[in-house]
């Protein structure tokens, strides 16, 4: 382990202080991480990556994409916003069947 010793302004204190909270029970080492990490992931990639997602209302039953559970019409699910990368061949591969996750799925994912 090793000590870095930088500084944040004070809204940046208070964004690391909540999400540590939320997400990672108050260890402010693991939420930079994930936040690195997250960047990294997004930073010169080749494919498809998901930068949001939009709330959608089904208008037929549909399978959550990452747990796979049931919803029925009517309930509110969420359609990812991809991001391309780099690569010349990413239009080629963005996901063509029907994606949307479920709000549990998508709270996990953040």
């Amino acid at each position: 382990m090793k000590r870095l010793n930088f500084t944040l302004d004070n809204a940046t204190v208070d964004l690391l202080d909540k999400l540590s909270e939320k997400y990672y029970k108050g260890n402010k080492s693991l939420t930079v991480r994930a936040a690195l990490e997250s960047l990294a992931a997004h930073q010169g990639h080749d494919g498809w990556v998901i930068t949001g997602y939009t709330p959608i209302r089904m208008d037929h039953e549909v399978s959550c994409h990452s747990c796979g559970t049931e919803h029925s019409e009517g309930n509110v699910l969420f359609k990812p916003v991809f991001e391309k990368g780099n690569s010349p061949e990413a239009i080629e591969h963005i996901p063509s069947e029907e994606w949307v996750e479920c709000t549990r799925c998508v709270e996990q994912a953040r």
